[in-house]
């Protein structure tokens, strides 16, 4: 018989919810704010915010990295349920825009590379053992979490110790 700890041990449940900002998007300063909240085995709900503010960015880096940083934060493979209100980043996994990518090496068409390789290529690594399920939400809507998210990202981005976003 398998106990609870067990499957505790085996598949933690995950909420992660993710918010990316520039300003002046392209190029201006930008950050993510991402929240996770998990129960631990014994019930108790826990959460822990990250943000972090880049000299000059564009909006969808931003989205894209909020999800990195949630999902890299994970030290074990989780069930993780993704909160954006990012359709760049939600739609790319639930339209499967990311499987048409990959067959062609990030390509769209004959010339045009997808932008933004470089995250896509992060996010699809940082999500590995992860069973990762994204769900659109309406930014700026009330939603108590990603309106928090909002501020984490805008406080990072109006900040003062601002990273280079390579």
């Amino acid at each position: 018989m398998e106990s609870a700890f067990n499957t505790w041990e085996s598949k933690p449940e995950v909420t992660i919810y993710t918010d990316g900002s520039a300003r002046g998007n392209p190029d201006g300063p930008g950050g993510y704010g991402t929240i996770l909240v998990f129960m631990d085995r014994n019930g108790i709900k826990h959460e822990r915010e990250l943000s972090k503010g880049y000299v000059k960015t564009t909006n969808n880096r931003m989205e894209l990295m909020a999800a990195i940083a949630g999902l890299e934060a994970l030290n074990k493979p989780c069930k993780v349920t993704l909160y954006s209100d990012s359709q760049y980043l939600v739609n790319a996994f639930n339209q499967h825009w990311i499987d048409g990518w990959l067959k062609c090496n990030f390509r769209q068409g004959k010339k045009n590379e997808v932008k933004n390789i470089d995250l896509w290529k992060r996010l699809l690594a940082a999500q590995k053992g992860h069973e990762v399920s994204y769900i659109w939400v309406k930014g700026h809507n009330g939603h108590p979490e990603n309106e928090r998210c909002d501020k984490l990202a805008t406080s990072a981005a109006d900040g003062n110790k601002l990273e280079q976003d390579v």
